[in-house]
């Protein structure tokens, strides 16, 4: 057979009619452009009767004549696709049938294998230098029925193309020399009449031309390849060698194949040939509909994408349901096959998509990320030269229409994406993506390079669209009676609406904005409302006038809350590029500040006249004691607080001065309130038997003032007083502050507390009689009766009405009452205790009641602290009654601890002194006294002398009654005299150990015509001398010196209760004793001069 480059340069009539398509020179092919009358109109997807029978007619065609295996997610039925197309072109079943059958009457189209044979792969190298000159011979054959396993195919199989092909149907690659791994990427169109019997045959060859020996030689470098040379030698001369084949039967292949396939021998020898690369695709040719006669093959593809779809978005929408832009298998199905049949490239399929995909969408609901994969796939196969003019004229259309549409869905986002809907700013979103990816395009900047910048376009739209969104609110909100009030309430609702866009603005709208294309949303948005706003504002305002009535004053407050609230959602001044609209806007307002503080106090007072009407004195539980007027007041003060947090005035002096006059108007409301609920306590009262009932309501009353007290007292923290005083330190002096302010508050605080403690005075007074009533009962009780039951009235009386007002009255006012109780007790006691100096026993059974008392009152830390308890009446009444409720002989103990602490005292020697040496030795029980001397005695004769001697008695004498008196002797007319005298009293160390038990030494002046006169007393405590603290015997004894003493001018206490005690004899013996002391004291008291006297004398 001779070669390719021996054979005539001529082709075959069918060979040169084949379709040749190499990737290095890509040409779609495309029918012949139609008359432009034909054309379906591009801007819209809706079709006319003519065109829709015409469209339905190709979708007929196309279904009937299907060629190939199903994909597999496809439908492999026709008559599911026939039902299909009736639902999506809405076809009536007589119209269908009658269609069906004039289609099934056209003439077959021509069936084409568009075969490309892309590479091969690891083929035999036939040549010495070990490579190949491969090429392919390929066909297809008619007419062959063996089953697909049978030997007889095998046989077909190993048949070469040459053999069983005519030649005219044969077609044939390029030669790729000397490799084995040949690449074509040529494509064939071949065409066949049935494909049940039709197979397509491929043979692959290594070309072999005439060579001299020597050019072999030349070639040759391995033993392999001299085998290889002999073997040429012995064939003959410019003979190809077979490399192997592909033989597929067409009935088994896809509509679409792409594989790898391998090369099959037709010998066993050399059974692994390699792979060769092959890409299929079932083509109409010469298709007899009207369509693909008189239009383009895209266009068409085109309109019935876009009938597809939309009957795809409907019968979701149909079924409430959004399209995602997933195609149904049955609408997949039919566009694949129309796009094959009519052998579109990805490119126009990708346009025809975008095409009916952006028209479609700007008239249906449907995602708009069904746009991204168009635009993606052309961006990716643009070649501006592969269109006609009049498809990129339509694809510029499609651009500037789907932005101009964009950008109206962007100018009206509010409610073409209502928050309302959860995937709005998902779709949103996509619009912004779809829309930056289409202008990014290279397709876009070729055919519409006059357009503005996308983010330029988006802010201007969005500018647009705020300012008609504005005016569309104000629209909206027009009320229907022209009146003030009206008109305030509509603005109102216009500035909350527009603070509601802003927040969502702020809180989504903005993100996807910036993200996208970095437009700061939120902010274009607050710059163009606030200056509409303020516009409107201010007419309204001026509207207004100096008329303000409560009810457009309570408006413009409102409004007045909303414009703070709008100011403050924008930037901060350092961050603005100019002067806001809005700035000072509070000055707009200030005509309607009377009325709204005035409102402020009327509704404030009606509410607590009204809580006050309503309130029953009861208390609203156990742990709550005060009454519903009080938590009314609580509410209404802190609704008072909260008006003035809301206006918040921004001038310094002009809101001192408004919180001056909220604060005066809080003050005067609560002493309103506390008339009120005193006169409401009296109404309920009046007529009532129960004396508990009014206790009650008296109690109620007192805690819910209580209560008042305590709210009045937030007034500083709730209106902010410290960040207001510093906020007015430059323009109002402190003192002002003080006397405004402060002043208003002390006055309010001490008027409630007068009123408080005046309540509290009243419940006290019902107690105070019960009390003085048991505690003189008390004393009067016969002396058998043990003390603690002797109380017993008493402490029942006080357990049964303290737990009473513990219950209805509040910590502080029970404190109150408890101090007020105290106070009265003590008084009562004193009272009795001094009426009872004379009976012990009284004042033991008083000395017991304070006791208890005191134990009740402070009833474990939850009533008085201690040092309300431990008043200076309680401390002396406590030493009283410990005085009064001794014995005579505990008095007398008490007397010389009492001389012994003013010996104790006693620094100055003005009456003299004495000096001594004691000591105790406990083996004989001795108590030795060696009295050394006296010095600076008072001269108390007429001569300026004393004749002095010293009486040393042990104290009290009933400690010791067995030791009588010792004395000294005596010296005549000496005031220094030295006595050394030694003195010893035989007594056990305990009495001498006790409390009081003393040494007592008595100077006297001797006298021999008359008593003798006292030059002064010392004491020396017992329990201080060496020896008596311990069993040890004394060692050195230390001298004492004594400063001398007198007895008190004024009586002792301890002894004016002794002398009250008329009957006991040892009592009166005592007295009578230290009163002639006294006396002589008082008659011989130091005189004036003496020391100069004393200074001359020595």
């Amino acid at each position: 057979m001779a070669t390719l480059f021996s054979r005539p340069q001529r082709r075959p009539p069918l060979l040169r009619q084949a379709i040749k398509i190499r990737r290095r020179g890509v040409r779609d092919l495309q029918d012949p452009r139609p008359p432009r009358a034909q054309e379906i109109e591009p801007s819209s997807h809706h079709l006319s009767p003519e065109e829709r029978a015409l469209l339905y007619e190709e979708a007929l065609y196309t279904v009937l004549y299907r060629l190939g295996q199903p994909e597999p997610n496809h439908v492999g039925e026709s008559s599911e696709l026939l039902r299909y197309l009736q639902e999506a072109f809405r076809m009536e079943p007589e119209e269908h049938q009658q269609m069906l059958k004039s289609v099934q009457q056209l003439e077959k189209p021509v069936f084409c294998l568009k075969a490309t044979v892309k590479q091969a792969k690891g083929i035999l190298g036939k040549d010495v230098s070990g490579f190949s000159d491969p090429y392919c011979l390929l066909g297809i054959e008619q007419g062959m029925t063996v089953s697909g396993g049978s030997p007889g195919l095998r046989r077909r199989q190993k048949a070469v193309v040459r053999h069983t092909i005519p030649e005219e149907q044969t077609h044939r690659t390029q030669v790729i020399t000397q490799t084995l791994n040949p690449v074509w990427d040529e494509t064939f169109i071949l065409e066949f009449e049935d494909i049940s019997n039709a197979s397509f045959h491929l043979d692959m060859w290594d070309m072999d031309t005439v060579e001299s020996v020597r050019q072999k030689l030349g070639e040759l470098t391995d033993l392999h390849g001299l085998r290889r040379m002999f073997k040429e030698a012995r064939k003959d001369k410019g003979q190809d060698d077979f490399l192997g084949n592909v033989v597929l039967r067409l009935q088994d292949l896809r509509c679409r194949e792409d594989h790898w396939y391998p090369l099959e021998p037709c010998t066993d020898t050399y059974p692994d040939r390699g792979q060769c690369h092959l890409q299929f695709q079932f083509i109409h040719k010469r298709r007899a509909t009207k369509a693909s006669r008189s239009q383009p093959s895209y266009t068409v593809h085109l309109h019935l994408l876009q009938q597809l779809v939309s009957h795809e978005v409907t019968q979701h929408q149909a079924g409430s349901t959004s399209w995602d832009g997933s195609l149904s298998s049955q609408a997949a199905t039919i566009l694949f096959l129309h796009a094959t049949q009519k052998d579109l490239s990805d490119f126009h399929r990708s346009l025809a998509q975008w095409l009916a995909y952006s028209r479609l969408y700007q008239s249906l609901e449907f995602p708009s990320s069904c746009l991204l994969f168009p635009i993606t796939s052309i961006e990716y196969q643009w070649i501006q030269g592969r269109l006609k003019a009049e498809q990129l004229e339509e694809l510029a259309t499609s651009f500037s229409s789907l932005l101009a549409y964009g950008l109206s869905l962007i100018r009206r986002f509010r409610s073409v994406f209502p928050l309302s809907v959860p995937d709005s700013p998902a779709r949103l979103q996509s619009l912004l993506r779809v829309l930056v990816q289409m202008c990014k395009m290279k397709a876009f900047g070729e055919l519409c390079p006059d357009s503005a910048p996308l983010p330029n376009l988006v802010t201007e739209a969005l500018r647009a669209g705020t300012v008609g969104w504005f005016h569309l609110k104000q629209q909206h909100h027009q009320p229907m009676v022209q009146g003030l009030l009206e008109m305030g309430k509509a603005l109102l609702s216009l500035v909350q609406d527009i603070i509601g866009d802003l927040h969502q603005c702020q809180r989504t709208w903005n993100k996807i904005f910036h993200n996208v294309l970095k437009i700061d949303l939120f902010s274009m948005a607050f710059l163009e409302l606030q200056w509409l706003v303020a516009k409107r504002v201010q007419d309204h305002i001026r509207a207004v006038g100096g008329s303000v009535t409560p009810e457009v004053g309570e408006s413009l407050f409102q409004l007045y809350l909303s414009l703070k609230e709008l100011y403050q959602l924008g930037p901060l001044p350092s961050e603005r590029d100019g002067v806001l609209a809005l700035e000072g806007f509070h000055r707009w307002f200030q005509p309607a500040i009377p009325s709204w503080l005035q409102k402020t106090y009327s509704v404030a007072l009606a509410r607590v006249q009204r809580a006050v009407q309503m309130d029953q004195l009861v208390p609203l539980g156990e742990l709550t004691k005060h009454s519903t007027s009080a938590v009314d007041l609580s509410t209404c003060f802190a609704q008072i607080s909260h008006t003035a947090k809301q206006l918040d005035w921004p001038d310094p002096e002009e809101a001192f001065m408004i919180t001056v006059k909220f604060v005066e108007d809080t003050c005067r409301l609560a002493l309103v309130y506390c008339s009120l609920i005193k006169a409401r306590a009296r109404e309920l009262s009046a007529g009532q038997k129960d004396q508990g009932q009014a206790a009650n309501m008296l109690c109620v009353v007192v805690n819910d003032m209580e209560q008042l007290r305590l709210v009045i007292g937030k007034l500083p923290t709730q209106l902010a007083w410290e960040a207001l005083e510093q906020r007015v330190g430059a323009v109002v002096e402190q003192e002002q502050l003080q006397n405004t302010l402060h002043a208003q508050l002390q006055g309010a605080l001490a008027g409630l507390g007068h009123e408080i403690r005046t309540g509290v005075r009243t419940l006290a007074e019902q107690l105070e009689a019960g009390i003085a009533k048991h505690i003189q009962k008390l004393v009067g009780i016969r002396e058998s009766v043990l003390p603690e039951d002797a109380i017993l009235p008493l402490m029942k009386f006080l357990e049964v009405k303290l737990c009473y007002m513990n219950t209805n009255l509040v910590q502080e006012n029970f404190s109150s009452l408890l101090s007020l109780l105290w106070t009265h007790t003590l008084t009562v006691l004193a009272e009795v205790a001094a009426s009872q100096r004379s009976c012990p026993l009284a004042c033991s059974r008083l000395k017991f009641a304070l006791q208890n008392l005191e134990i009740c009152f402070y009833a474990e830390g939850c009533g008085l602290p201690p040092e309300a308890l431990h008043t200076a009446t309680f401390q002396a009444l406590q030493r009283d009654l410990e005085l009064q409720a001794a014995s005579s002989r505990d008095l007398i103990h008490k007397y010389f601890c009492s001389r012994l602490q003013q010996q104790a005292a006693t620094t100055s020697e003005e009456l003299g002194a004495v000096t001594v040496k004691a000591s105790y030795r406990p083996s004989e029980q001795k108590l030795r006294v060696e009295l050394l001397s006296a010095s600076n005695l008072l001269p108390l004769d007429s001569n300026g002398s004393s004749d002095p001697f010293v009486q040393l008695t042990l104290e009290p004498r009933h400690e010791f009654p067995e030791l009588a008196p010792r004395e000294t002797q005596k010296h005549k007319k000496d005031l220094h005299p030295l006595f050394d005298e030694t003195f010893e009293f035989l007594v056990p160390a305990e009495p001498c150990q006790k409390d009081g038990a003393c040494l007592l030494l008595t100077v006297l002046d001797h006298d021999t015509l008359g008593t003798d006169d006292l030059e002064g007393e010392a004491f020396l405590p017992l329990c201080s001398v060496p020896g008596l603290t311990g069993m040890e015997e004394p060692g050195e004894v230390p001298q004492t010196r004594l400063p001398l003493t007198y007895p008190a001018p004024n009586g002792d206490p301890i002894l004016q209760l002794l002398e009250s005690r008329k009957g006991d004899r040892e009592a009166q013996a005592f007295v009578r004793l230290r009163r002639q002391r006294a006396k002589k004291a008082s008659q011989h008291g130091p005189r004036p001069g003496r020391a100069a006297r004393l200074a001359w004398r020595y």
